[in-house]
């Protein structure tokens, strides 16, 4: 084989490697009616709010979905899919109780967090810190 060959050759493959790395996305999210509609309850001091979702964030969510919720945690390599991008059009389209399923209901990879964040207002905060994003 001559050089032209080889350097094509792994080319190509490192070509098609790199479609491999790639984390997959998943089906779209079916999210029952009842949380389509819902509202956050816990708006009175809604920068207070933020900061515990921040705090609530940091320990539960910021390994797979990062610091700055592009989806570049430490633990997102793990993962079969992409863990999302806050930040994106496309996430900020959801509704307020869409995120709300997505973040404490959850499914597949994306675990249930009704029993780690206990308290409805937490979980709250923690759609509204994502939402500042």
């Amino acid at each position: 084989m001559n050089t032209k060959n080889v350097l094509i050759g792994l080319s190509i493959i490192t070509f098609f490697s790199a479609f491999a790395l790639v984390p997959q996305d998943k089906e779209p999210w079916e999210i029952p009616a009842k949380y389509k509609n819902m509202t956050n309850p816990y708006t009175d001091d809604i920068d207070d709010l933020v900061d515990y979702g921040a705090d609530l964030y940091d320990k539960h969510c910021a390994s797979c979905h990062g610091d700055d919720g592009i989806g570049d945690g430490s633990k997102a390599d793990e993962l079969k899919t992409y863990p999302g991008d806050f930040t994106s059009d496309e996430f900020k389209a959801f509704s307020d109780g869409e995120m709300y399923y997505m973040s404490i209901i959850g499914r597949d990879e994306m675990p249930n967090y009704e029993k780690k964040i206990t308290d409805e207002e937490g979980r709250w905060a923690v759609i509204e810190y994502i939402k500042t994003f």
